[in-house]
């Protein structure tokens, strides 16, 4: 079993990178957050379902998240954006600088090699509102598709939900 905290990479296609300033009430951008994907709840075996918790820590002026993070799982010549878990409800939340938000990857673990799996090779992550992402190395294993289908794989993200106090 494979739990661990990953760093990323911008993965950032050019625009502004400038970090949120307080005089305009911002959209929170993953630039100007610590993210730690990790350490997660790990899907054993095909048919199993696994959590990845992701932290978002701001490390710039005060931001907001409104609405559910931005998720696309990439495999080599594929990629899969995922939708909210089914009940969750977006909420807005302000992060000031040093506090944290957190929210949950869930997945379906599918079948090394068959038709209807995503060989998953990186998780991107981005928030809502922003238009750059951040990517991180997926280690959790293929994801199950629905309906036969790698396209529409069987995984969801909750809602934003502040972390410690």
């Amino acid at each position: 079993m494979l739990l661990t905290g990953c760093s990323g990479d911008d993965d950032s296609s050019g625009g502004d990178s400038a970090a949120a300033s307080p005089s305009n009430g911002t959209t929170c951008r993953i630039d100007a957050m610590d993210v730690e994907v990790g350490p997660a709840s790990v899907a054993p075996a095909a048919g199993d379902t696994g959590d990845i918790p992701v932290t978002l820590t701001n490390q710039s002026a005060e931001c907001t998240l409104d609405g559910f993070p931005g998720i696309d799982l990439k495999a080599a010549d594929s990629s899969a954006s995922l939708s909210p878990a089914e009940g969750a409800k977006a909420g807005k939340l302000t992060l000031a600088k040093g506090t944290a938000a957190t929210f949950t990857l869930t997945y379906t673990r599918g079948e090394a090699g068959a038709k209807a799996s995503l060989d998953v090779k990186t998780l991107a992550i981005g928030l809502p509102g922003a238009d750059t992402q951040k990517s991180f190395k997926w280690s959790y294993g293929p994801v199950q598709g629905q309906g036969g289908s790698a396209d529409h794989p069987t995984a969801s993200v909750s809602a934003f939900t502040p972390a410690g106090d």
